[in-house]
């Protein structure tokens, strides 16, 4: 990092921020106006409680009903106060995986991950000691059942899977690859695990969820809260309110069904940070009630799958296929995963991440993104920062990287 912020003109493809431009400015004062007027007292600038305001809670439950097609229960009173409580907010959805590990594990247990997965929540893991596995997947990237039941057999083979505590993934349009999870591969997992007497806790990451680029994308199937097939474990779903809106404001949020575990987290929350942000709960309180949330929703699908076609058609043009580069197309997210040639090292100390640093464009190594056994020829990359013209140009700065780079192989 410190050499590409060295390199004078560097487009990044790297950086999983959003789209600057597209930011709510005028729906957020025009929240911010309302939430004054309604709230006189100025409650608002005052601490909040430690699961978070009940109003975002039961805004947040409803919308995860609604999407898991439980519509019924969102517009029941009583069903939907037993939801809210289930909902604690915090300081982004990354506070609540930290939450879930916390209360979990001690060092040298053992989590089950998606593979590939979100490498900032392996750094999670490493930071508190925690080992990550990965879930083993076929040649198309979905989950194995097979091949998972052979790796739970060898866990209680040689005393390991004593320690293993959690199942971590990604549900929809996932960072780094862009998948989303399939009905049928989610209770896969889910019969997998409980064909080897592993009901252990579950942690569905569903940060994406709404970032899908066509309208009902975030219900392509229900979550783990609403499936059956998850009936019987300990159940966390992770959301986040940052992404689908404004990244600054930083509100996440867990629906947890265990009251146990739950408690244990608000009681850890309430050591780090005594209630979350009580200001930025109350104008996202408002925008879900609005509808506003709903319309910048609205803004960012159009503007992210404009960015994805950019950055795509850009990839084709530039040759990169020819190349032996794979990749597929996601229906949302900020992100395409690509797969080099099988030989290829794209990891950050490798010649390819020079060739493209020489070149001006940066990516984050594939390599970060695996529990463990990473392959070195794949890359993550960002569409959610430069503008279309600019993934145009930081694409054809990367395909002449691969290329000379090609050549260079070819030559040796």
């Amino acid at each position: 990092m410190r050499a590409a912020l060295e390199t004078p003109g560097l487009l990044s493809l790297a950086a999983g921020f959003t789209d600057n431009a597209s930011l709510p400015v005028t729906a957020l004062s025009e929240a911010l106006r309302r939430v004054i007027v309604q709230a006189p007292d100025r409650g608002y600038l005052q601490y909040g409680t430690n699961a978070g305001r009940s109003g975002l809670r039961a805004g947040l439950a409803g919308r995860m009903l609604r999407q898991d097609g439980r519509a019924v229960e969102a517009e029941d009173p009583a069903a939907l106060a037993r939801w809210t409580e289930r909902v604690f907010v915090t300081n982004g959805s990354q506070q609540a995986l930290y939450l879930a590990v916390q209360t979990l594990c001690d060092p040298g247990d053992i989590i089950l991950v998606d593979r590939p997965t979100y490498f900032v929540f392996l750094d999670l893991l490493a930071g508190l000691g925690v080992e990550a596995r990965s879930l083993p997947v076929d040649a198309a990237g979905k989950l194995d059942p097979q091949a998972l039941r052979n790796l739970l057999a060898g866990m209680r083979a040689d005393g390991s899977r004593a320690r293993l505590k959690a199942v971590y993934f990604i549900g929809w349009f996932s960072n780094p690859s862009g998948r989303t999870v399939r009905v049928e591969e989610g209770r896969a997992l889910a019969a997998a695990l409980r064909a080897e007497d592993c009901v252990v806790p579950v942690i569905e990451d569903a940060a994406y969820r709404e970032m899908g680029y066509e309208l009902g994308s975030a219900s392509t199937r229900a979550g783990v809260l609403s499936d059956t097939a998850w009936d019987g474990f300990p159940r966390l779903y992770c959301g986040t309110l940052t992404k689908p809106f404004a990244t600054g404001l930083k509100v996440g949020f867990g629906v947890c069904d265990h009251q146990a575990w739950r408690d244990a987290m608000l009681h850890v929350k309430g050591h780090q940070d005594f209630g979350s942000g009580n200001f930025v709960q109350a104008l996202l309180e408002d925008a879900i009630a609005s509808g506003v949330y709903d319309d910048q929703l609205a803004v960012l699908r159009r503007v992210y799958r404009e960015k994805r076609n950019a950055l795509h058609a850009a990839l084709v043009a530039g040759g990169l296929a020819g190349l032996g580069w794979r990749w597929a197309v996601p229906e949302g997210g900020l992100y395409l995963w690509l797969e080099g040639p099988a030989g290829l090292d794209t990891a950050g100390d490798s010649d390819f991440c020079r060739a493209c640093l020489r070149e001006g464009v940066l990516y984050v190594p594939g390599a970060l993104c695996h529990g463990d056994a990473p392959p070195r020829h794949t890359v993550r990359l960002s569409f959610g920062v430069l503008s279309p013209v600019g993934l145009v140009e930081a694409a054809a700065r990367f395909c002449r990287a691969a290329a000379a780079f090609g050549q260079s192989i070819r030559r040796a």
